[in-house]
């Protein structure tokens, strides 16, 4: 059984405050103080830091920290050229990036970026395509390749990151093939509802039932290395019952977990300690769910859990 991991999710959008370089460093610092395994941003064109240069800041004034895209948009980057920062980053970083990989989604980006949103498959098979010639890369050859989507002649890499053969993969998807590319190709697989052809989630999706389906396909996906994966869900809001909460933030969380309860996602999390330590082992268990992100919101809520079930 693979032990707990929890990372915190810095996306948008982020306060005036947290844009700030002192308080950014100082979230990344606090982060790693509080117990978390990684500090994940995601890649949007809303109000975020870019992530590149944020997971770099980030990296810089941390000692244990991962860092980790979650996750690149494909069709925005070329393969060389993501494959260029991931290696820098990784050197940087001394070996803590978690290369966070996937399709692309959000419609309002590509609108912005005046590009066509294509159909699931086409966007899917860039991604494959992109991550083959990334593997090559990231293995110190000199790539030639004329495919369906990226030509490269004589491209290689320098400096080699520090991760052998490349650094750790995390690949996010709810569709069946992208759950199978992740089960064969990724280091941590992130379980996430399938979006449609307008790109909004799929919300009957997102239930306890859904996810172990999910988490099923990719065990069989996967066969023997399944053993060897993390598999992650994102966590959009959290709060713990107590724990030195305030009597509100507490009151809260107990109404919010009642209501999650009905429900039943592993998308948002609330309840006594007690209760979500079980509800989490229980989880892993059925699903194998053993890699948690949470919201920079909840970061501080959660830490008595992740200081319980870290590495357990």
């Amino acid at each position: 059984m693979r032990p707990f991991r929890f990372v915190v999710t810095a996306g948008s959008p982020l306060s005036r405050v947290a844009l700030a370089g002192a308080a950014w460093t100082s979230l990344a610092r606090r982060a790693e103080a509080l117990g978390y395994d990684g500090f994940y941003v995601t890649d949007h064109l809303g109000r975020q830091l870019s992530p590149i240069p944020a997971l770099t800041a980030a990296a810089t004034v941390t000692e244990r920290l991962r860092v980790g895209s979650f996750v690149f948009a494909n069709d925005f980057r070329h393969p060389l050229l993501l494959a260029r920062e991931a290696a820098t980053l990784d050197v940087l970083s001394n070996g803590r990036l978690d290369l966070g990989m996937g399709a692309g989604w959000l419609t309002s980006d590509y609108r912005q970026l005046g590009m066509p949103y294509d159909p699931p498959r086409v966007r899917i098979d860039r991604l494959v395509e992109s991550l083959e010639l990334m593997d090559r890369l990231f293995a110190g050859e000199t790539v030639d390749h004329e495919g369906a989507h990226y030509r490269l002649r004589g491209a290689r890499l320098s400096p080699l990151p520090v991760q052998r053969p490349r650094p750790a993969l995390l690949i996010g998807g709810g569709g069946p093939r992208m759950l199978r590319l992740a089960a064969r190709l990724a280091d941590i697989v992130g379980l996430l509802p399938q979006f449609d052809t307008r790109g909004r989630p799929r919300v009957g999706q997102a239930t306890e039932g859904a996810t172990r389906a999910k988490a099923d396909l990719v065990r069989a996906a996967a066969g023997a290395r399944f053993a060897e994966l993390d598999v992650n869900v994102i966590v959009f809001d959290a709060g713990l019952v107590g724990s030195g909460a305030g009597a509100v933030s507490s009151a809260l969380a107990a109404v919010k977990g009642a209501a999650v309860s009905l429900v039943g996602t592993p998308y948002v999390l609330y309840g006594t300690l007690p209760n979500v330590r079980e509800l989490l082992l229980r989880r892993r268990e059925r699903t194998r769910i053993n890699h948690y992100a949470f919201p920079t919101h909840a970061m501080e809520s959660m830490a008595p859990l992740v200081a319980e079930m870290r590495g357990r």
